[in-house]
């Protein structure tokens, strides 16, 4: 595992959200959606709401890694990356002939759209349903979660 790029691309949902939810670009839609001033924005512990923004997105971080990473599926089936070098050596060649396969950018930001889009989306889309939340809100955040994804798949993928 390459943890720098796991915590770089963590970093992706606080750079996003600060062009995202920038006024100038969805920002003012998204506080008319939830009734939010910039002067209730303003109160809140900053350090708090990064640092667990950051936290959590570490988490996504490594459920994308198995998600775009197919590679992950053969090492688990050997018992983890702890049981590596006790596989038979079959997993050793197939390892060797297909262990960086779909192992690019693209890859990684294809599967990562697609988990915006099946699963990050109909659940936020859930959510503000039955908060009765409108259509603008859930696109506004789901488009954060599909870029987000994207970008986190992609350097995930290519970087690990």
């Amino acid at each position: 595992m390459n943890w720098i790029a796991v915590f770089v691309s963590a970093l992706a949902t606080l750079v996003v959200g600060f062009i995202w939810y920038n006024p100038k670009v969805f920002g003012t839609v998204w506080m008319n959606e939830t009734g939010l001033t910039r002067e209730e924005l303003q109160k809140g512990n900053m350090l708090k709401i990064f640092g667990l923004t950051y936290f959590f997105s570490l988490l996504i971080v490594i459920v994308e890694m198995t998600l775009t990473i197919h590679q992950s599926g053969a090492v688990s089936m050997v018992g983890g990356f702890a049981k590596v070098n006790e596989a038979l050596p079959s997993f050793k060649a197939f390892m060797a002939d297909y262990g960086t396969a779909f192992r690019t950018f693209k890859h990684g930001a294809f599967h990562g759209f697609i988990s915006g889009l099946f699963f990050a989306f109909p659940v936020i889309a859930i959510n503000a349903l039955f908060e009765r939340k409108s259509w603008k809100y859930i696109w506004v955040h789901a488009g954060f979660w599909i870029v987000n994804l994207t970008i986190i798949g992609a350097i995930i993928c290519a970087w690990l």
